[in-house]
């Protein structure tokens, strides 16, 4: 099968690698020309993942126009370039092609939609989109470590297209048709991670990761089921599954920023400091929006938002959480 690449991150580069391996004719793409030669001289990078080697087979190019002949097109840019680069795909996506997302986040120049919708969009109802989500860090895929993952599309067919593709012996594929609530639990997992960073640079213990983790399945969950999603999804790969290892590794972008701040890093400089995108700013940030148009109550992401972009402070933010007025853990409860 031809695929193409679109975006040389690190998780470009391991999905790059594992597909080559499966036998498939990969291109990858970068943006930049002097990335590209580097990768092309080097067939790695060191940065982003010490100690592996691209195979020989994979082209390295710079010129999108690679994705017309693709099969599978495969889009791993940083969230906030996703619209930006589906609108330059589109004249070389078509009909017969499937559209693979691994990207997370939301489309903030889209009135914060999901990025599957705006792949949707640029695309045409003609070319399904399938979402490839769950706990599948860059630097351990690359290396083959075991991993399991949720393809999602509403097609079926793309989604078990996308399965057979990309399964080998150390990593597993998951279907789904519910690509709403696999989308959003790998964008939200994010915040909470930045939340778990923030409680452990502050000094708090492993009984508050264990609130922050918990209820921020609730809080998906919440917003899932408003956007047409359903809550047993966030109980599998691309909700709890996402949520613990951005939650705990040493991986995680969005933690190590979250450690900085709890430290008392203001939060901008913890993002230079952290050297790489922290999406979890861009996805409080959507959050915050999605919730007050659904008049949703969202207690913990709101609060990340209001210490990353309003300057609340810590201490301030922990009385506002735990003195809540009481309620019942779950939402069905209120209804019975």
């Amino acid at each position: 099968m031809k695929i193409a690449v679109i975006g040389s991150g690190g998780w470009g580069l391991a999905t790059a690698k594992l597909l080559s391996e499966n036998g498939h004719e990969v291109a990858s793409w970068s943006y930049f020309e002097e990335e590209a030669e580097q990768l092309r001289r080097c067939r790695g990078n060191e940065k982003l993942l010490p100690g592996i080697t691209l195979p020989d087979n994979i082209a390295i190019t710079t010129d999108i126009a690679c994705a017309a002949e693709a099969e599978l097109v495969v889009i791993a840019v940083p969230s906030y370039a996703v619209s930006s680069t589906a609108e330059s795909l589109a004249q070389h996506v078509h009909k017969g092609q499937t559209a693979v997302l691994l990207s997370k986040g939301f489309d903030k120049t889209r009135g914060y939609c999901l990025l599957s919708d705006t792949l949707q969009e640029c695309f045409g109802e003609d070319v399904p989109v399938v979402a490839l989500t769950g706990p599948s860090h860059a630097e351990e895929v690359a290396r083959g470590v075991l991993t399991a993952v949720l393809a999602a599309s509403k097609d079926a067919a793309a989604a078990e297209r996308v399965q057979t593709a990309f399964m080998n012996g150390y990593f597993r594929v998951y279907t789904s048709r519910d690509i709403v609530s696999a989308e959003l639990g790998g964008a939200m997992k994010n915040i909470m991670a930045l939340a778990v960073g923030i409680s452990d640079g502050a000094g708090f213990g492993d009984n508050t990761k264990a609130l922050i983790m918990t209820r921020g399945i609730a809080e998906m969950s919440r917003l899932g089921i408003a956007l047409g999603g359903r809550a047993e999804t966030f109980a599998g790969l691309s909700g709890v599954g996402d949520l613990i290892v951005t939650c705990i590794s040493q991986h995680s972008r969005n933690r190590r920023a979250g450690l900085l701040i709890g430290g008392g890093m203001a939060p901008d400089e913890a993002a230079r400091e952290v050297g790489a995108v922290v999406e979890g700013f861009y996805a409080a940030e959507a959050v915050q929006r999605l919730a007050a148009e659904k008049n949703i109550d969202m207690p913990l992401s709101t609060t990340i938002y209001s210490l990353i972009f309003e300057g609340l402070p810590l201490q301030e933010a922990v009385h506002m959480l735990m003195s809540r007025e009481k309620r019942p853990e779950n939402d069905m409860d209120m209804r019975l």
